[in-house]
């Protein structure tokens, strides 16, 4: 079936899964000249219009200057737009240009059937019982995190 070790670390086995199913997306994505990381960007854009880079950022789970250089790109592609916030004039919001909301709307469909086509043979059940380990592990980390900026 595999040929990882059968006693592949949790973090061993997530870091690989992760790399794998990266590089699937990206080779499913690359007749739209958009890498993954782009894409999250841009769906994040496509789902909330009119937010600023922070908003995006976080909603994207990226640092500021990694989406800070990933609009850049999609700016320079013309799939988004900076519009100065009525608010704070040195802030932008972002929208997507119809050359970038028709590129999500052609793409989206390719992200769902990797992600489909990831989980394969996996019961439903399977799925939420997995989803909800992730999200435990996930706190577990964070909680460790706030812990060791305490200590």
């Amino acid at each position: 079936m595999n040929n990882l070790p059968p006693d592949c670390s949790i973090g061993m086995l997530l870091g690989i899964t992760h790399r794998k199913m990266s590089q699937q997306l990206m080779h499913r994505l690359k007749p739209y000249d958009i890498s993954p990381e782009q894409w999250s960007v841009l769906y994040q854009i496509y789902q909330a219009e009119g937010l600023n880079q922070k908003e995006i950022a976080s909603k994207a789970i990226k640092d500021q200057p990694t989406t800070t250089r990933i609009i850049d790109l999609l700016d320079k592609k013309g799939w988004v737009q900076r519009v100065n916030s009525p608010q704070d004039r040195r802030a932008y919001l972002l929208h997507l240009t119809e050359a970038g909301r028709q590129l999500v709307e052609e793409t989206l469909p390719v992200e769902r059937g990797a992600n489909h086509d990831f989980v394969n043979g996996i019961s439903p059940a399977d799925l939420e019982q997995f989803r909800q380990t992730l999200l435990q592990v996930h706190a577990n980390l964070t909680q460790s995190e706030k812990q060791g900026e305490n200590d």
